[in-house]
């Protein structure tokens, strides 16, 4: 084979190889950066090669085969930008128009697209970290222009080692600043957000914080979105510093190079407060004091100065760097001038007893206790004139009523100073009124304590001593006065219960009365009813006896006439009773101990003792006759009766001689 046929084959082989090698695969997940090693031309200005010049070309291969002339051309395989949910991702342009010297930051007013790298540095685009950020998502950026800054990773294409350098400074800036993560304000921590801009103009010779940009904060939150549009800001003639707006509540997505934001608390104003604004800020607006003040001048909401309108009870979302709020109380304040004691408001922890001298010249320690009121429409008049309410206590009214107090002092005795602290107290509240009505407070009261020494002052313990024994004294007479009223109290009381309790007896005897009145009449209505029974029951008994008293007496004239007569019938009935009475009283007729008359029979002798008394007793007491012409008749009823009044004393005696009666010689 001839040499120019293989020569040939070999540069066709070659030309192959080398068309071959000028084929590019891009996967769909990464891009090409493309790199021109020579040409026609070379960049004069610049870093990207926008017309076809040798260097980094502006324009980046996607996904998919790519033909490139084989040696003239490098493709830099890179990954496709990716900004996670919630976070934020910061870029960094390599090339572009240099920042001005008021510029910290590239403005993106009209290269915003970075994706675009021949939009971006023909619309003005500039170099060095941008003002705009990315938010969440996948970006296909030419990583020779720009470099992205995320919290997972810097993507970017290394040229050099000062390039890394400053690469790596920023991102370590941006981590302190936590600006990876976007502002979070919650509701429930009660903050708001200071924000510091760190681009744009300057402020002012004298201003110490940013005005609003706009008229008001509706406005300047709608014109650049709290500070998350930082071009719109920087166009509304917004200035680099400490801002007067804040961010409340919400997400904030702030490039942390722009802005950065300081976390404070709300003000909160209790309720009992108000508070009164002092601004550092603003316009200079009319005074609304009037006239006739002049300890100052109060300015309108906005301006700078004391506003004449106070904060009520609420929460505000206050900027405390440009201004603070004085907590004015608006209930009643009690100071005390007891250097051991402290009122709520700790208003008068400075405060200590005023030292009097008296007019017997003791030096007693007066504790006070002062209420006052602040109106709370006066309470701007008070801030703009003392400052703060404590600087009012320590520096006014200390030394006012101090003063007052120990004029009193060196007009009364020690004694005087004691005895008459209440007319002092009343004098005081009434004299003491229009000293503070002066100074636009209001005097509600003043109350006095004890006026006490040091423990090293003996006179005054004397004084105090015989004062106290002067006042038992007095107590004691007051005392024994009162128990001697109390003791005739006490006999009145005394007689009025007796007097009472007679009464009672009184009233019961009445009661008594009208009882027994009635009792009566119905015993007499009763006894009437009774007698009337009676006198039906004993008319049939009379008729009854009169019928059984004929009988009778019919039978006992049969009897009469049997016995022998009416004498002897009544001797009989006579002896019945008697023997009756006689078992029935247990006389001993027949004594249990016989003494003897010298007679062998002492029974027989004995038994006609008894037998003549009988004898002379019936013939006494039935006046008997006892001739002799009658004797045999009557001593035959006689021994008939005899023997029947024996045998009634023989059944009587008969159970009593079971114990053998003692018989006695």
């Amino acid at each position: 084979m001839p040499f120019l046929t293989k020569l040939l084959i070999v540069v066709g082989v070659l030309a192959v190889l080398s068309l071959i090698s000028g084929i590019r695969f891009i996967p769909n997940n990464r891009l090409g950066i493309v790199e021109k090693r020579f040409g026609r031309r070379s960049l004069k200005s610049g870093f990207i090669a926008l017309h076809g010049e040798a260097g980094y070309q502006p324009n980046v291969l996607r996904g998919g085969l790519h033909f490139l002339m084989p040696i003239q051309y490098r493709v830099h395989i890179a990954p496709l930008v990716t900004i996670a949910q919630g976070k934020i991702g910061y870029v960094f342009a390599r090339d572009g128009e240099p920042l001005s010297a008021m510029q910290v930051l590239a403005s993106n007013t009209s290269a915003s697209d970075f994706q675009d790298v021949t939009n971006f540095l023909t619309h003005g685009g500039q170099r060095g970290p941008q003002r705009q950020i990315l938010r969440e998502g996948t970006y296909a950026i030419n990583l020779a222009q720009f470099v992205v800054i995320t919290e997972e990773r810097v993507y970017y294409l290394a040229l050099s080692r000062d390039d890394q350098m400053v690469i790596e400074s920023m991102t370590s800036v941006i981590k302190e600043r936590k600006g990876f993560t976007p502002v979070v304000i919650k509701d429930q921590d009660d903050l708001i957000g200071i924000v510091t801009v760190h681009d744009g103009p300057s402020l002012p010779s004298g201003e110490i914080i940013a005005p609003i940009v706009g008229s008001d904060y509706n406005d300047s939150a709608t014109y650049h979105n709290n500070f998350q549009m930082p071009d719109r800001f920087i166009t509304g003639a917004g200035m680099r510093g400490r801002q007067l707006q804040v961010l409340v509540e919400g997400t904030y997505y702030l490039n942390r190079l722009f802005a950065t934001v300081e976390m404070i608390h709300k003000t909160i104003v209790e309720v009992g407060f108000v508070g009164v604004v002092v601004s550092y800020t603003g316009k200079v607006s009319e005074d609304l004091s009037g006239l006739d003040y002049r300890h100052g001048e109060l300015v309108s909401k906005g301006s700078r100065g004391v506003w004449s309108d106070p904060l009520l009870p609420g929460k505000y979302a206050f900027n405390t760097y440009a201004g603070k709020v004085v907590m004015v109380p608006t209930t009643n304040i009690i100071l005390k001038w007891i250097k051991s004691e402290v009122g709520s408001h700790n208003l008068d922890e400075n405060l200590s007893e005023v030292s009097l001298i008296t007019k017997d010249a003791f030096e007693p320690s007066l504790p006070l206790s002062v209420v006052i009121h602040i109106d709370y429409q006066k309470a701007p008049l008070v801030v703009q004139r003392f400052g703060d309410v404590k600087k009012l206590v320590e520096q006014t009214l200390d030394p006012m009523v101090s003063a007052y107090f120990k004029n009193i002092g060196q007009t009364r005795t020690l004694i005087e100073l004691i005895h008459e602290r209440n007319e002092i107290q009343r004098q005081s509240s009434q004299e003491m009124k229009d000293k503070f009505l002066h100074y636009n407070l209001e005097l509600e009261e003043v109350l006095i304590g004890t006026p006490t020494t040091s423990g090293e002052d003996k006179n005054m313990e004397i004084i105090l001593n015989q004062l106290r024994s002067r006042q038992i004294a007095v107590e004691q007479i007051e005392t024994f006065q009162r128990q001697q009223v109390a003791a005739q109290k006490e006999r009145e009381l005394r007689e009025a219960q007796a007097r009472a309790e007679q009464q009672r007896n009184v009233t019961e005897s009445e009661v008594s009365i009208t009882v027994l009145s009635n009792q009566g009449k119905a015993d007499y209505a009763r006894a009437v009813q009774q007698a009337a029974q009676i006198r039906t029951l004993a008319e049939a008994e009379a008729e009854k006896i009169a019928r059984t008293g004929i009988a009778q007496a019919i039978a006992t004239e049969e009897q009469v006439a049997a016995y022998g007569g009416p004498q002897y019938q009544v001797t009989q009935q006579v002896m019945n009773r008697f023997a009756e009475a006689v078992q029935q009283s247990r006389v001993d007729v027949v004594p249990r101990v016989v003494v003897g008359g010298g007679s062998s029979e002492g029974g027989a002798s004995g038994s006609s003792i008894m037998e003549g008394l009988l004898t002379l007793l019936l013939s006494d007491k039935l006046n008997l006759d006892v001739s002799a012409a009658t004797q045999k008749q009557r001593n035959e009823e006689t021994e008939k009766l005899k023997a029947e009044i024996m045998r009634s004393l023989t059944e009587k005696k008969a159970p009593e001689e079971d114990q053998a009666p003692e018989k006695q010689g």
